[in-house]
């Protein structure tokens, strides 16, 4: 490598820097003086931003800026404008009774609205997004509700919960006929079979229809009904119909009878307001299986 000062390029016209590499010259070519001004720009914008808004850690905070700025400040603020403008709704939809809400239009869209804000946060991780449900939690689109499906019920299970261990939870839950030794192991085959045949599901070869009969009025009858059609009052599913939480296979339902089934639906009561749970109920009520 050589070195030249002031050489000068006749090829470009240019002076170079003066280096050189095998051959190769290197131009002394100046920046655009409009990049170096917007390059300075940019050092003085990054400065007064520095002061202006939140910009450096420290060690348990930041420092605030001049202005005093947060994002998470405007939200809020956001928020509660949103708030104040809905007031006046809110307070009406508070004061009305699930029945006149639905009569309401400007009302129910408010609640329904409401409500589906509050489901998509706290309800669809279990019920799913559109409440379709999924094994072991139960599908609000359609009519087949365990402890009841009309405005009141629904608003009450969305209150206090399922075996929540709140006061005023629905209690109740499957026994395990197995695991107790309430049942052996052929009488539970015997008639999970015949709860099949309930809802016109196929059974298996050698089936006895009249023990499963018999097995299922001595140990089922006092919670699902002699005809299998369930009970609202302690939670027992219908057994006619072909919609089933935890799946209609024998094996499934042999499972269910060994080992029983309890599931737990929190209490909202101390965690969402009254008119919370009130437009809650009222979107649930609305998706199509409400009684």
């Amino acid at each position: 490598m050589a070195e030249h000062n002031d050489d000068f390029d006749h090829v470009s016209g240019k002076t170079t820097t003066g280096h050189e590499w095998d051959g190769i010259k290197e131009l002394n070519t100046p920046l655009p003086r409009w990049w170096i001004i917007t390059f300075y720009a940019t050092i003085v914008w990054a400065i007064g931003y520095w002061i202006v808004y939140p910009a450096w850690p420290m060690l348990w905070s930041n420092t605030p800026g001049i202005l005093h700025y947060s994002s998470r400040g405007q939200v809020a603020a956001e928020l509660a404008d949103l708030e104040k403008i809905r007031g006046e709704k809110m307070v009406a939809l508070g004061a009305t009774s699930l029945a006149d809400i639905e009569k309401d239009p400007s009302l129910l869209a408010l609640a329904r609205a409401r409500g589906k804000t509050v489901f998509g946060d706290n309800c669809a991780p279990c019920h799913g997004s559109g409440g379709a449900g999924a094994k072991g939690f139960p599908n609000l689109n359609d009519d087949d509700w365990l402890w009841g499906g009309t405005l009141d019920q629904i608003m009450q299970t969305i209150q206090f919960g399922v075996r929540s261990g709140h006061a005023k939870a629905h209690e109740g839950s499957m026994l395990a006929f197995g695991k107790e030794g309430i049942l052996k192991t052929d009488e539970i085959v015997t008639v999970a079979n015949y709860v099949r045949s309930l809802s016109g599901l196929a059974t298996s070869p050698g089936f006895d229809a009249a023990k499963g009969q018999k097995i299922f009025a001595d140990n089922c009858v006092a919670c699902h009904g002699e005809g299998g059609k369930g009970n609202q009052e302690v939670g027992a599913p219908n057994l006619t119909d072909k919609i089933w939480l935890y799946g209609s296979d024998e094996q499934t339902i042999v499972e269910t009878l060994t080992y029983g089934r309890g599931g737990v639906m929190p209490a909202w009561v101390n965690r969402f307001d009254p008119t919370t749970i009130k437009s809650l109920a009222v979107y649930v009520h609305s998706l199509g299986g409400g009684q």
